[in-house]
């Protein structure tokens, strides 16, 4: 693996126990690399990088990570397991996990539903009215 751009998560004091919780939540991840202050993992041959910078910065919604489900149960388990111990559920697919950390969990059919123009108005009015979202009724909008 050899990423030359991944992300820098800021945390305060508590990036290894981020880092092992983000490979238990995600198959085929693993820890690269840990010292005091740096720990970089790796979710699905992508690097990451979990940093101990202090109390200084916090995460807000401007930067989020997106997971592509391909079904309702990917999104489900996603969902449930981030939201955990203290996540917050947001709207239209979004939501912090325990550390303050945005996600969001689509589903991988939402591009082709939305570049369906006689379809596109429906679904947006529907994601906007959910949190957690649902193919299937997605699909019928």
């Amino acid at each position: 693996m050899n990423n030359q751009i991944y992300p820098c998560l800021w945390f305060d004091g508590n990036a290894k126990e981020a880092a092992d919780f983000y490979c238990s939540v995600f198959k085929n991840s693993k820890i690269l690399s840990e010292n005091p202050v740096v720990v970089y993992f790796e979710i699905n041959g992508y690097k990451v990088m979990c940093l101990n910078g202090g109390p200084n910065f916090k995460f807000n919604e401007a930067v989020s990570l997106v997971v592509n489900c391909e079904t309702q149960e990917e999104i489900d388990y996603y969902w449930e397991t981030l939201t955990a111990d203290g996540g917050k559920e947001s709207m239209c697919g979004w939501l912090k996990d325990k550390f303050g950390f945005s996600w969001q969990i689509v589903p991988s059919i939402i591009g082709k539903l939305m570049s369906d123009p006689e379809k596109s108005q429906r679904v947006m009015q529907a994601i906007m009215g959910m949190k957690k979202l649902d193919i299937a009724m997605l699909e019928q909008a």
